[in-house]
């Protein structure tokens, strides 16, 4: 018996949406689990090298969590990798594992668990909802705490407005990008990021470029975390040049993401390429889309 499941990359923070607004986008991991004597694991793909192929393994972690809450005993498997999202680089490589693990698992005992239920143990898993949620149900999703349960709700996105993603050819810890922020943040601050969070949303929704151009701008995070971006400032002042509404980053880096109508979408590829390039820095840098489906099984 086998079950595969398909999982997209997420970019979470979106400049005034910090901590609380997910994407799913047209990137993915795969993740196939079939029953077999043991654990073997394998990865192929980007960075495949660097994947652990032993019980430490994120995705099988999450797997075994399944039948630890289902208080049945943990079946031996083999576990096949195919990876398109880039470990530590802000697009949600963990969120994939998380839920391609707690998926398969669900799937090999015969889909006991809801979808809720799976849900509420990937937030556990990752700490917090704004990558596993997107990555599990696609779409572009807001998070909010209430009581002791998250409230998910869908953020309409305009199909004219494209993710362009600027993948660097170095990493940056989410330890590291925490460190930096400030314990406290002045009224001013956080009304800034209320009222623009809320313009974000509405120009997501209607396609007005003015409403996302400055809903991408945060004073919460991104003053602070650009500067252990190299090329920061270059790469998004070659991006806004080019046309693009606006660039953050994307989780909490080191991708550079920038929001874009589609008639110049191309040039703002090559504009963000040609800035860190000039600097010794090779990315990938790729259009995208919305992913709407989230996380497949088959």
């Amino acid at each position: 018996m086998s079950v595969s499941v398909k999982v997209p990359a997420t970019t979470a923070n979106l400049g005034a949406g910090f901590d609380c607004i997910g994407a799913a986008l047209s990137l993915y991991n795969q993740f196939t689990f079939t029953l077999a004597e043991g654990l073997k694991i394998t990865a192929q793909g980007a960075e495949a090298d660097r994947v652990d192929l032993d019980s430490q393994n994120l995705a099988y972690q999450a797997f075994v969590k399944v039948f630890d809450r289902l208080q049945r005993p943990v079946p031996g498997i083999k576990l096949e990798i195919n990876l398109e999202v880039p470990l530590a680089r802000g697009l949600g490589s963990s969120a994939t594992a998380i839920v391609g693990g707690l998926l398969g698992g669900n799937g090999l005992a015969g889909f006991p668990l809801s979808p809720a239920e799976i849900m509420e143990m990937a937030i556990a898993m990752e700490g917090h909802p704004d990558n596993v949620v997107p990555a599990l149900i696609g779409g572009c999703r807001l998070a909010a705490s209430y009581g002791e349960k998250w409230e998910i709700c869908d953020l309409p996105w305009h199909s004219a407005i494209l993710p362009v993603v600027a993948i660097p050819n170095f990493e940056l810890s989410t330890a590291a990008a925490r460190q930096v922020l400030p314990s406290t943040y002045s009224r001013a601050d956080a009304v800034f990021n209320i009222s623009h969070l809320a313009l974000l949303m509405r120009g997501l929704e209607t396609g007005n470029g003015q409403w996302v151009k400055a809903g991408l701008v945060d004073r919460i995070h991104q003053p602070y975390r650009q500067k252990l971006i190299t090329g920061y400032i270059e790469v998004e002042q070659a991006a806004v040049a080019a046309g693009a509404y606006g660039m953050v980053i994307s989780g909490a880096g080191p991708t550079l993401l920038a929001l874009v109508d589609e008639s110049r979408a191309n040039q703002v590829v090559q504009a963000m390429s040609t800035a860190w390039q000039i600097m010794g820095i090779e990315p990938i840098v790729r259009i995208l889309q919305l992913d709407l489906a989230g996380a497949q099984i088959s």
